[in-house]
């Protein structure tokens, strides 16, 4: 039995009742890496019932650094599943197991660096088979909150995460299934959100094993908190410095370093090697938030590795 932390319950895995926020949204999202073939990505769907569209984002990022992509806004007219653009999230048992799979079309980029131009991206790679079929079971704990209406909170409300081993089959083009085995994290929220609504953050996620994971969040480059998994149990971190390295004269990042403080005081390091790279950005009311995904190989002060994803996002007048 996996256990819970916060004020959730295993049903909260499904979609909830639609609210009357303009903008509600309900998203899940999952990473998955596998250290022996230096190959991961992640998927994403929104539901923005309200506003009669999801979104959906898919990559993943080959070990020399291209990568298959592909960002659609399919109609839907109702929160009752997540099931728009050729990507499906099959729920198997709640708070446990979940199935990803997308199939369909996705631009090949030997260098994703072109989606800094998405028109000039789309229009200048080709488009190949991709499919994704991923099964995502529990190695920690499920934990999050749930949140009140009126509490002010436009990103966010209520959110679950949890790290997960992952195991499956990609299809990448014309060739034949690829066997895939490694880790990753899901995230699931729902409530209202704009992806402008939220500061400048810096969100880093990654798995050493069964047994180890992490998740830090800070606001910018400031410092901020999150959590080691270790086994059935969650470590806090009070503490998370952040220093990053950016690709000259760019909001790319290529390489951080993590200062960590524990709950009990102690001190733990975590130094990131960005292996692949994709800049993407969301636009609302004039405003261009920038998104930097990174494929990430991290290193605990102890020499132990693990992968994951370093994601950036930047507000104006800072985006560009």
């Amino acid at each position: 039995m996996v256990r819970i932390i916060g004020n959730i319950q295993p049903e909260d895995d499904y979609t909830h009742e639609l609210g009357p926020e303009p903008n509600f949204n309900e998203s899940v999202y999952f990473n998955f890496f596998d250290p022996v073939q230096n190959r991961g990505g992640f998927v994403r769907i929104g539901n923005r019932a309200n506003e009669g569209y999801a979104e959906m984002t898919v990559i993943v990022w080959n070990p020399d650094g291209s990568a298959y992509f592909n960002y659609k806004k399919p109609e839907i007219t109702h929160n009752d599943a997540w099931n728009a653009g050729g990507l499906s999230i099959e729920i198997l048992t709640p708070a446990e197991k979940v199935r990803t799979r997308y199939e369909g079309s996705a631009l090949f980029m030997i260098d994703p660096m072109q989606m800094q131009d998405p028109g000039q991206a789309f229009k200048n790679n080709p488009r190949e088979t991709l499919v994704i079929d991923l099964e995502h079971e529990a190695v920690g704990p499920l934990y999050g909150h749930v949140g009140e209406p009126g509490d002010g909170n436009e990103f966010a409300r209520s959110h679950t995460e949890q790290h997960m081993k992952v195991q499956g089959h990609l299809t990448l083009g014309a060739g034949d299934p690829i066997a895939f085995s490694g880790w990753g994290l899901r995230d699931h929220s729902w409530g209202p959100r704009f992806w402008q609504a939220t500061p400048s953050y810096r969100w880093l996620t990654g798995n050493f094993g069964d047994d180890l994971g992490m998740v830090i969040t800070t606001n910018g480059e400031g410092v901020g908190r999150g959590l080691f998994q270790q086994g059935d149990a969650l470590v806090r971190i009070e503490s998370a410095q952040i220093t990053t390295d950016y690709r000259p004269d760019s909001l790319f990042h290529a390489g951080l370093l993590v200062d960590c403080t524990l709950e009990d005081g102690s001190h733990r390091q975590i130094t990131g090697q960005v292996m692949g790279y994709i800049p993407l950005r969301n636009r609302r009311g004039g405003q261009n938030t920038h998104v930097g995904e990174g494929m990430t190989r991290y290193t605990l002060d102890d020499g132990r590795v693990g992968y994951g994803l370093s994601e950036y996002l930047t507000q104006p007048p800072e985006a560009t």
